[in-house]
């Protein structure tokens, strides 16, 4: 009786993996564009609005920020000391591709930009908030809703920028549903919910475009030739000195 049940049991999984789309290859982001379809075209993003604590030093930072880029001396990110970028941000780093790579138990998405990799486990639970080392990419877990991959992400450390460069604590809890509008257009809808620094969830939608036959290309941070100055401004570095 036990082989018998675990043979149906093998089966229904079989059928229902069977049944979810396929999102595995490369996919590049989708920008639209003059012409493109409206329904292909990820929809505006929601406000951003933070708590006035935190809200204040935000657009005060933004502002510094707008003002040395217009100098032509922008403040330096992360990226300029090699630092990933983490989630939610890796998954959409100007025009470089990701991965998507499913296996029994598992979905790994893979970034060109600076080959950063993360894991969705499929079907088991998330574990309690406080129970997730903090890290760049935390602990996403995924399961399918119809046509729909529903990933719930935690456990992301708060020197980790997200999107917007927005701050965020401990508490950032991030829901992601992935789904494909056409064969080779897939859309990343991204909520993030922190009730200690936004007074409400923030929305967006990353949209990408199926790659067929595209190989992802090596990107170590071993040759940058940007460096930050004193102030913090990057600049870049002609020859060695």
């Amino acid at each position: 009786m036990k082989a018998v049940i675990a043979g149906a049991f093998v089966l229904l999984s079989a059928v229902a993996s069977a049944q979810t789309p396929d999102l595995t290859g490369v996919w590049a982001p989708y920008r639209g564009g003059r012409g493109a379809d409206p329904k292909l075209v990820p929809p505006p993003a929601t406000a951003i609005v933070m708590k006035p604590q935190y809200a204040g030093p935000f657009e005060a930072r933004r502002k510094v920020e707008a003002e040395a880029a217009a100098k032509g001396e922008p403040i330096a990110s992360g990226a300029v000391a090699c630092v990933p970028y983490g989630m939610p941000r890796m998954m959409s780093v100007a025009l470089y591709p990701i991965e998507i790579l499913p296996t029994p138990g598992q979905i790994t998405i893979v970034t060109e930009a600076f080959s950063e990799v993360r894991r969705i486990f499929m079907n088991t639970p998330q574990f309690p908030m406080g129970d997730v080392p903090p890290g760049y990419y935390g602990r996403s877990v995924g399961k399918w809703d119809g046509d729909t991959l529903v990933v719930d992400t935690i456990g992301i450390k708060p020197t980790v920028p997200a999107y917007q460069n927005m701050p965020h604590s401990d508490q950032m809890r991030i829901t992601e549903r992935l789904r494909l509008i056409t064969k080779d257009i897939l859309h990343d809808q991204i909520t993030i919910d922190d009730p200690v620094v936004l007074e409400k969830p923030v929305t967006y939608t990353l949209a990408y475009r199926r790659m067929p036959g595209y190989e992802m290309v090596e990107f170590v941070c071993d040759n940058n030739r940007e460096f930050i100055d004193e102030k913090g401004g990057t600049h870049l570095k002609v020859r060695d000195r």
